[in-house]
C-alpha cells in the first residue's frame, strides 16, 4: 500500500508525457491490488468451506450387537471402530440387544472400547432390548450411555458351571418344621462397595469370580463418572433397571427413543479419552450409516456357535474314518479334514473343556474298535457313555446362547448306539457263516478222483488239483469227500452213493 501511494505522488508530480504514463501506471496497479485482494477473499472461502462441508456431512458409524455376544461379535466390533478411527468419526454407536456372552469376548470388546480414539455411545435399543450380563459392561465402558424408552439393563452376575456364582439356595427347613423367620431389609447382609460380601455357602472360586466382575465394572463406573453402587448390586445381586430407573440413577446419561434424538443429546457433551484429553461432541447434523458385517465376521459368527461346532468336530471325525475303512473314495476324507478343522478353530475360540474333548475322543476310539475287536459290545457301550459325557460337559459354560443342546447330544448317542448294534448283529451273523477261506474250508469239500494209480491218487476239488490218500482202494470217477489234511494230501472217504431207488 505505501508502494503504491509513493508511486502516485511521483507521477502526479511528473510533467508533460510524464503525467499520462504516471496515470496510467497509477490504473494498473489499481487494478492489481483489487485482484490480488479477490484472491485472498476467494483462498479464505475455499479453506473454509471444507469445514463447514465435513460439519454438515459427518457420518457416525451404527454397529449392532444383537443376540449372545461371542467371538465373533468382539471381532465385528473392533473393525468396526477401526474403520470409525480411519474415517475420523466423530462418534460410533453401538445399539445393544443382548442377554450376556463370553467374559474373553466382552473384555476384549470392553478394551477395544478403551483404546479407541473415536468416543463411543452406546444405546441399548430398541424398546423391549436389554442389556444383561455382559451388555452391562460394555454400556458401562462407553463414552455416552443411554437406553431406549421400554428397555432394561443389568443382571451382570457371571456365570459358570453350577449356577449363578454367589447365589445359593437359602437352607430348607426339616419336615414338620417352619421355616426360620426372615429379618427385612437386613442391611447388614447386603454386599458393600469393595468388599468380599458374597452369599454365604460359595466357594473361594465363586467369590474370586463374583470379586473380580463386582471390581471390574465398579471400575469402568468410576472412570464415566457413573453410580460405582449400583455398579457393585448388578454384579452382586444380579438386580436390573429400567430405562427411567437407570437414568434417576446415573446408571445412564439420558433416554433416546430414535437415533436422531440420541445425536440430538450427545452433541455438546464433553467426553474423557483414554489419553486424559478432554472432547467435545460435534455431531449435529451428522448422519448415521449401519456397518453391516463382512463375509469374514458373518462366517466367524455361524462357525462359532456351539452346535456347528460340536457337529463340525462329528463330521471331521466320522469322515476321516470311513475315509480310513474305505480308501480310495476320497470325498469323506477331504470333507472330514475341513471340518475337523473348522470345527477346532472354532473350539479352540470357545470356552471348551478339554476333559469333554478328551472323552469324546476316546468314546469315538472305543466305537471304531468295537467294529474291529470281538467285545460283544462292551467296547460300543463304553464308547457311547464316554461320548455323551463328554459331550455334555464340552462347552465350559451356562451362558445363555452357548450351550449344546441335550436334544442334540440325544439323536448323536442314539445313532451310535444303532452303529453299535448294527456292528454286533454283523458281527453274529459272521461267526454263523460257514468258512470260506484257508485249509478249514476245504474240510468236507467234495470232488471226483480224476487219476488213481498203486501209488497215489489225484481229484479235483475247488478248481484245483490235489493227491489224496484214502483207506479204502479208490479209481478214476469216484466221488469222494474230504474228511482231513496233512500237508499237501488230502484225507478223503468214497462218498456215499445213494440207494437205488424202487419203481
Amino acid at each position: 500500500m505505501r508502494l503504491f501511494r509513493s508511486i502516485v505522488v511521483m507521477t502526479d508530480s511528473s510533467p508533460g508525457p510524464g503525467l499520462v504514463v504516471g496515470r496510467a501506471l497509477r490504473a494498473a496497479l489499481a487494478l492489481a491490488w483489487v485482484a490480488a485482494a479477490a484472491v485472498t477473499v476467494a483462498a479464505a472461502q475455499e479453506q473454509g468451506a471444507p469445514a463447514a462441508q465435513a460439519a454438515s456431512s459427518a457420518t457416525v458409524p451404527l454397529l449392532q450387537i444383537s443376540g449372545p455376544i461371542g467371538p465373533a461379535t468382539a471381532d465385528h466390533i473392533a473393525r468396526g471402530l477401526q474403520r470409525a478411527a480411519r474415517e475420523r468419526a466423530p462418534l460410533v454407536v453401538l445399539r445393544i440387544d443382548t442377554p450376556g456372552g463370553l467374559d474373553s469376548s466382552t473384555r476384549q470388546i470392553v478394551k477395544d472400547i478403551l483404546a479407541s480414539p473415536v468416543p463411543v455411545a452406546a444405546w441399548v435399543a430398541p424398546g423391549g432390548a436389554r442389556a444383561a450380563s455382559a451388555g452391562a459392561y460394555i454400556v458401562y465402558a462407553s463414552h455416552v450411555a443411554a437406553m431406549a424408552p421400554g428397555t432394561n439393563l443389568g443382571a451382570a452376575t457371571p456365570v459358570q458351571i453350577g449356577g449363578l456364582p454367589g447365589t445359593q439356595p437359602p437352607p430348607q427347613p426339616a419336615p414338620g418344621k417352619p421355616a426360620p423367620p426372615r429379618a427385612p431389609d437386613d442391611k447388614a447382609s447386603e454386599p458393600r462397595e469393595g468388599t468380599d460380601a458374597v452369599r454365604p455357602g460359595a466357594d473361594a472360586m465363586t467369590r474370586k469370580l463374583v470379586n473380580d466382575s463386582a471390581a471390574y465394572l465398579r471400575s469402568l463406573a468410576q472412570m464415566r463418572g457413573r453410580n460405582v453402587d449400583w455398579a457393585d448390586r448388578a454384579v452382586r445381586d444380579g438386580v436390573s433397571l429400567s430405562a427411567t430407573e437407570a437414568q434417576a440413577q446415573r446408571v445412564i446419561d439420558f433416554i433416546a427413543a430414535d437415533v436422531a434424538s440420541l445425536l440430538q443429546q450427545a452433541h455438546g457433551r464433553t467426553v474423557l479419552m483414554n489419553d486424559g484429553a478432554q472432547r467435545r461432541l460435534d455431531v449435529q447434523g451428522a448422519q448415521t450409516a449401519a456397518v453391516e458385517a463382512d463375509w469374514r465376521t458373518k462366517l466367524l459368527s455361524i462357525i462359532t456357535e456351539p452346535t456347528v461346532a460340536y457337529l463340525l468336530l462329528l463330521l471331521g471325525i466320522y469322515g476321516i474314518y470311513f475315509e480310513l475303512t474305505t480308501p480310495g473314495f476320497g470325498v469323506p476324507g477331504v470333507a472330514g479334514s475341513i471340518s475337523l478343522l473348522l470345527g477346532m478353530f472354532a473350539l479352540q475360540m470357545l470356552p471348551v473343556s478339554y476333559a469333554g474333548v478328551a472323552l469324546i475322543v476316546l468314546g469315538f476310539v472305543l466305537l471304531v474298535a468295537e467294529a474291529l475287536l470281538p467285545s460283544f459290545g462292551a467296547l460300543g457301550i463304553g464308547g457311547v457313555i464316554a461320548f455323551v459325557i463328554g459331550s455334555v460337559m464340552l462347552i465350559d459354560t451356562e451362558t445363555a446362547g452357548f450351550g449344546i443342546p441335550i436334544g442334540l447330544i440325544a439323536s448323536v448317542a442314539v445313532l451310535n448306539v444303532a452303529f453299535v448294534f448294527v456292528v454286533i448283529r454283523l458281527a453274529m451273523k459272521a461267526r454263523s457263516r460257514p468258512v470260506v477261506t484257508g485249509s478249514e474250508q476245504m474240510m468236507g469239500a467234495t470232488g471226483e478222483i480224476i487219476e488213481a494209480s498203486a501209488d497215489a491218487a489225484w481229484m479235483q476239488v475247488h478248481s484245483e488239483r490235489w493227491r489224496v490218500a484214502s483207506s479204502v482202494p479208490l479209481h478214476a470217477g469216484q466221488r469222494v469227500r474230504v474228511i482231513g489234511r496233512a500237508g499237501l494230501v488230502l484225507r478223503v472217504e468214497p462218498e456215499a452213493t445213494p440207494p437205488p431207488s424202487v419203481s
